[in-house]
């Protein structure tokens, strides 16, 4: 048996880390195109219109529920909850459309797939928490060939609450059989910022996501990486530290949204 290196354990700041937590879209997955077809395609039959790409990327984030308020809001429809829960529920059809008759576009970022193996090498214990609902998420790691590297997938309809919540990040813990102590979030918005706060999570952020619209290099977050395939080395402490300055920010309460 080859056993590591005890500097090349994972560990933030001196502690061992044995799990690392996931975002879903704009993380690991850009899913974007997928989204805002799905909703447009929603859209059209009740005829309210559509938006482009960039205006969809800037109300991704909080899960679909929160998407179909965002777009009826921006188009300022009259819509009671009951036209606005059949709108989702179309939403979700056309969403589902794309993936069973394999019309998604839905792509791994660069470097994501290389850095889940080599955490894998590591012995990390892998999850993703999204505010997607699980079966979505868990088809489209299928789909991607990512699903065998991930232990466990919690989405938006797994729990009582989603992300920006704590309890989906507990929970993923909690199925991975490690403690919240000993666990790294990794994502793109502020909720997933705001959740591992609340949960106890230290939390490194790609700058690439989709953040609701906003700067996602502007999260108060503990750690950025340009590329999910700099997250190894940064927890093995592999780089530079000369390097390692540029991939990274200390953490500055004053940056906290709310």
């Amino acid at each position: 048996m080859i056993r590591r290196r005890a500097a090349d354990q994972p560990q933030w700041q001196g502690e061992p880390l044995n799990a690392v937590l996931f975002d879903l879209d704009g993380t690991l997955l850009d899913t974007a195109a997928d989204i805002g077809e799905a909703l447009n395609r929603a859209l059209a039959e009740c005829q309210l219109g559509s938006f482009a790409p960039q205006h969809v990327r800037e109300m991704v984030g909080r899960g679909a529920p929160k998407l179909i308020a965002s777009a009826v809001a921006h188009l300022d429809a009259s819509m009671n909850a009951s036209r606005q829960a059949a709108l989702l529920e179309r939403y979700f059809f056309h969403y589902n459309h794309l993936h069973v008759f394999n019309e998604c576009s839905a792509r791994v970022y660069p470097g994501a797939a290389q850095c889940l193996g080599e955490l894998c090498k590591l012995g990390m214990r892998l999850a993703v928490v999204t505010n997607t609902q699980q079966h979505f998420a868990t088809g489209l790691l299928q789909r991607l060939g990512l699903s065998e590297l991930i232990q466990v997938v919690v989405g938006g309809d797994t729990c009582e609450h989603r992300k920006p919540d704590p309890q989906p990040l507990l929970f993923a813990c909690e199925a991975l059989d490690v403690p919240p102590a000993h666990a790294l979030m990794v994502g793109d918005s502020v909720n997933d910022v705001l959740a591992a706060r609340a949960a106890g999570l230290p939390v490194v952020c790609v700058p690439y996501g989709y953040n609701e619209g906003e700067d996602p290099r502007q999260l108060a977050c503990d750690a950025f990486v340009e590329t999910l395939a700099d997250l190894p080395a940064l927890l093995t402490g592999a780089r530079p530290a000369k390097e390692l300055r540029r991939l990274t920010r200390s953490f500055n309460p004053t940056h906290s949204r709310t």
